[in-house]
């Protein structure tokens, strides 16, 4: 057996010092990217979208009497159409 082999493993492998740094680096790169992923997505607040709040806000609108239900059902087709 040759004994450079056998002292120092990581000799005589394609990678080398440079390679498994890299391979760390990469598996950092790739856990910290999938933390962030789930901490974004824990935060987003759940069933509350765009078109949600808009038709909210027009609902609130037509309450208070700002606007007529004309208008009302004329908003929220044109919300729904996007």
């Amino acid at each position: 057996m040759n004994k450079e082999v056998a002292m120092h493993w990581y000799y005589g492998t394609p990678m080398g010092w440079g390679g498994f740094a890299m391979m760390g680096l990469t598996m950092l790169l790739f856990w910290g990217g999938l933390a962030a992923l789930i901490v974004v997505l824990l935060r987003r607040p759940a069933g509350i979208g765009h078109d949600d709040s808009a038709t909210r806000i027009l609902e609130e609108r037509l309450a208070r009497g700002e606007i007529d239900t004309e208008e009302f059902e004329r908003v929220r087709k044109s919300l729904r159409a996007r």
